[in-house]
């Protein structure tokens, strides 16, 4: 079974599969070690990660199409990638679909804020009228050559005008072809059990600590029947803090050897990125 077709397969089941951001190749092989059975391309830790700055529309097309190329390269599991607003207008969404099949993932969602975006959880969100948030994501519907990959459609319309606009436009964007929704930040439970009982396409709920949305337990999410349960940034802050932890130690202690309990073995990290499967691969071309 393709991967995309898995990841379906999962999304259909509206079971709320619980799945980790990643922020670059190590952080997407720990999530597939973990036992997850998806890993998703976090926008805001790429923008971080990468670039060194805020997710507010500095990443463009090639920067994450080759993020997302590098990351579904890294393991074997589905991966869903944030594709921000499509980078432009319908035309544009057409070929970052294409961009972003030809990369390997299994899934990318598209949100409906102007241009340039910002994280969810930020405010002073502005969206794009819903008519052309419909065509956008039938152009994204369109342009992808697999019918099994996944599109998500993303509104900030919450944020931006209220829950009424957002389940409008997930409305919308259902009949255009999204096969996910995505509801950015309702403030509330009333509102999130509002989300689940009037829109009948599976649901993916942005678990986003230290966010607008309420971080309800994950059994509650399931018997409202969401499919997707996303940790977006999870791994990133709590990798920056072991590291941030660490150099502040070192700094205090002019000292590594007393530190040896915060390393992963050098040997179990070769292991992660395999080392000794290249090495082997590599004597099955060596010159006799």
């Amino acid at each position: 079974m393709s991967r995309r077709r898995a990841l379906r397969r999962l999304v259909d089941q509206k079971a709320g599969v619980v799945i980790p951001g990643a922020y670059d190749g190590v952080s997407a092989k720990l999530v597939e070690r973990a036992g997850f059975p998806a890993v998703y391309m976090t926008g805001y830790g790429t923008s971080a990660s990468r670039l060194g700055l805020p997710d507010l529309g500095f990443a463009g097309l090639a920067e994450m199409a080759d993020h997302a190329r590098n990351m579904a390269a890294a393991v074997d599991v589905p991966l869903i990638a944030d594709a921000d607003t499509g980078y432009g207008n319908a035309l544009s969404v057409r070929r970052t679909v294409a961009a972003y099949e030809a990369a390997g993932v299994a899934a990318l969602h598209i949100e409906d804020q102007v241009a340039p975006k910002r994280c969810g959880h930020l405010s002073g969100h502005q969206v794009i009228p819903r008519g052309e948030f419909a065509g956008k994501i039938r152009a994204a519907a369109e342009a992808r050559t697999d019918p099994d990959l996944l599109i998500i459609a993303r509104t900030d319309a919450i944020s931006a005008m209220d829950v009424d606009e957002a389940l409008r436009r997930g409305e919308a964007a259902a009949k255009a072809g999204a096969d996910v929704l995505f509801i950015e930040a309702p403030r509330d439970e009333a509102q999130v059990e509002r989300i689940a009982r009037e829109l009948g396409t599976p649901l993916l709920y942005n678990y986003a600590p230290g966010g607008r949305s309420p971080l309800l337990p994950f059994a509650r999410l399931r018997s409202l029947g969401f499919a997707i349960i996303l940790l977006p940034v999870d791994t990133l802050l709590v990798a920056v803090k072991a590291m941030a932890d660490f150099l502040r130690e070192v700094k205090t202690r002019d000292d590594v050897l007393s530190l040896a309990d915060r390393y992963v073995a050098f040997r179990e990290f070769n292991d992660l990125i395999g080392v000794n499967a290249q090495l082997a691969l590599a004597q099955q071309y060596a010159v006799e």
